[in-house]
């Protein structure tokens, strides 16, 4: 499972032109599934997301994490982390889960998300998204996990 966070002041994501998701300070999450993530592995990054130190102190210095401040989540899926650009100019998506699955992992992690954070927003899957954030920062911090 690969991700992306950013730091944000603000994001919202819109589909048809309407705010389908948005938050203030707070993580927006582009997520997407490779072939054999499971459960367990969607599970181990967001268990690891809620808890990264990358909001600032009284001094500063990154040690908050999104729940130490009471931010957002807005969890958006973007199957395109999962190009590969090694041969020709055209992107190769062969490593993201097939659309089912990662359908699937998609709404295990957001629902595993709303289940330990009180504030998760989301994109819709497969939809045509545009998406608006004010980096914080700015702080983008690249995440893969495996099984």
């Amino acid at each position: 499972m690969i991700a992306i966070l950013q730091r944000v002041s603000q994001a919202n994501v819109r589909v048809d032109g309407e705010v389908i998701g948005q938050i203030d300070a707070g993580l927006l999450v582009l997520l997407c599934a490779e072939k054999g993530d499971t459960d367990a592995v969607a599970d181990k990054m967001l268990a690891k997301m809620l808890k990264l130190r990358i909001f600032s102190d009284d001094a500063g210095k990154m040690n908050h994490s999104v729940q130490d401040i009471g931010g957002g989540l807005l969890v958006v899926s973007q199957f395109t982390l999962a190009a590969d650009v090694a041969g020709g100019n055209r992107p190769s998506f062969t490593q993201a889960a097939a659309p089912d699955e990662g359908r699937r992992l998609y709404e295990h992690f957001v629902a595993q998300a709303r289940t330990q954070h009180p504030l998760v927003q989301t994109g819709r899957f497969a939809a045509d998204m545009q998406v608006s954030l004010i980096n914080d920062g700015p702080i983008t911090i690249p995440m893969r996990m495996s099984a």
